[in-house]
């Protein structure tokens, strides 16, 4: 019995220690996966974005690389500061050393060998250095402000990504919405034609093919909406995903389809800068970072001078227990300097291939503007089509109304047939849900061409 209870208790003692181990890493991961800030019970597409930029799992990553990238900083300026590093040694000496001396009282003896030193021995010191130049250390304080830009601009294209795409997810959703609470109004008029058409059949008016036409055409609208339903709720988990949001999270979206139509506005005499573009702006630091590293090897000869002081307690004595009874302390302090002679062409191959690599860098510079421009001329070419295709959509929607009307008064008045009110019918559906596809093409053209011209901006 007192066995077991001991076996528990080990066991216990045991998990409990592993527990209070893992505690600090569980809290960690916890407060690293936390989500900042919160988002309202109706969330506008500018909130969505804002917490997508604090929470978006890619910019959360890239503000660590800056986090990281600084810790690397520092750890290269470092080397500027004093280095010091204390020592402690014990030696047992079981056999001490011996020298031959000549045999000073007696010239004519002959060399004599006699042991030196004593059985036990202790040395206790601190030694300090102090970088006075270094080509490293020099490179690292040099590349300072460079490397700290290139991780924000790697930051900034992140967060840009998260804008654009964040804004694109949230139209997308809208604009099913919209489509339906088209299909809704549009399942609501036809069931009201599907009870006239059955009134009318019971009274004699029209034959059956009415009613059954007005039957067919709404199963047909339920199941266009069912279809455009089941697909809500991949969009919102795509948004979620974007924007770092928990699935099991809720999610709710308010709009004003009129601000909408105003955001598609657009500058068309915009002149493309490239200057705008982090692409572009993270080339040219990283052509900076390139023009360091070439002088880095091009002034590798340079020597490395550095300032020195040691101070030391030397303890020794036969007997152990009275070994730190006396000390002998020493100290000194110089300067060492060093100077590479000759390293096997090897910082002259260098220099050759970083320079091959800075002209690496101008090619890419070419070839990023060449592709930004396309963009741009693509982009805007799509939100122009886009933009015409709006306004020809918006006067189909006005036209289709009135015709639906005027068929729908004839019929009832007995001019026209129904097959006219139904084909009314599905233009009006056809043009509305048209122009919503237009705004939202209009509306996503329109990212697509701010994003080129480098015109995305963000709060954070």
């Amino acid at each position: 019995m007192n066995t077991t209870l001991s076996r528990l208790r080990a066991r216990s003692s045991t998990l409990l220690l592993g527990i209070l181990l893992l505690m600090p890493w569980l809290s960690w991961a916890q407060k690293s996966t936390q989500p900042i800030g919160s988002l309202p019970p109706q969330a506008t597409l500018q909130q969505c974005i804002e917490f997508a930029l604090n929470n978006q799992p890619a910019v959360r990553q890239a503000r660590l690389n800056e986090q990281i990238g600084e810790r690397n900083i520092r750890i290269g300026l470092s080397y500027w500061l004093p280095q010091i590093n204390g020592t402690g040694i014990y030696t047992r000496n079981i056999q001490l050393p011996t020298s031959v001396l000549p045999n000073f009282t007696d010239p004519s003896a002959g060399q004599q060998i006699i042991r030196i030193g004593l059985k036990n021995t202790s040395t206790v010191g601190v030694g300090a250095t102090q970088l006075l130049f270094n080509n490293d250390v020099l490179l690292a304080a040099r590349s300072v402000r460079a490397t700290r830009l290139n991780y924000a601009q790697t930051t900034a294209l992140n967060k840009i990504d998260v804008v654009t795409n964040v804004s694109k997810a949230f139209y997308d959703i809208l604009l099913t919405q919209e489509q339906l609470r088209i299909l809704l109004e549009d399942i609501q008029r036809q069931e009201r034609q599907v009870k006239d058409a059955r009134a009318q059949y019971e009274q004699g008016i029209v034959d059956k093919t009415d009613f059954l036409r007005a039957e067919i055409s709404v199963k047909n609208a339920y199941a266009q909406r069912r279809s455009v339903s089941t697909s809500m709720s991949g969009k919102y988990a795509t948004l979620k995903q974007l924007m770092g949001l928990a699935p099991e999270n809720p999610l709710n979206l308010t709009y004003d389809t009129l601000q909408m139509v105003k955001e598609t506005a657009l500058d068309t005499t915009q002149r493309l800068a490239y200057e705008k573009r982090v692409e572009i702006q993270q080339l040219q630091t990283q052509k900076q970072l390139q023009r360091f590293q070439i002088d880095y090897y091009r002034f590798g000869f340079l020597p490395s001078l550095s300032g020195f002081y040691n101070y030391n307690r030397v303890y020794q004595n036969n007997n152990f227990s009275d070994l730190y009874s006396r000390a002998f302390p020493n100290q000194n302090a110089g300067v060492q300097l060093a100077l590479p002679i000759f390293t096997g062409t090897r910082r002259l191959q260098n220099l050759k291939i970083a320079e091959l690599q800075d002209d690496q860098l101008d090619l890419s510079l070419f070839d990023t503007r060449n592709q930004i421009n396309t963009e741009f001329e693509q982009t805007m070419g799509a939100y122009k089509g886009a933009l015409n295709e709006l306004a020809v959509v918006q006067q189909n929607v006005a036209d289709a109304k009135e015709v639906y009307r005027i068929l729908n008064l004839q019929y009832r008045e007995g001019i026209r047939t129904f097959l006219d009110v139904i084909i009314a019918e599905t233009d009006l559906r056809t043009a509305q849900l048209n122009y919503y596809n237009a705004l939202f093409s209009v509306l996503s053209s329109k990212l697509d061409v701010e994003r080129a011209l480098g015109n995305i901006t963000f709060n954070q």
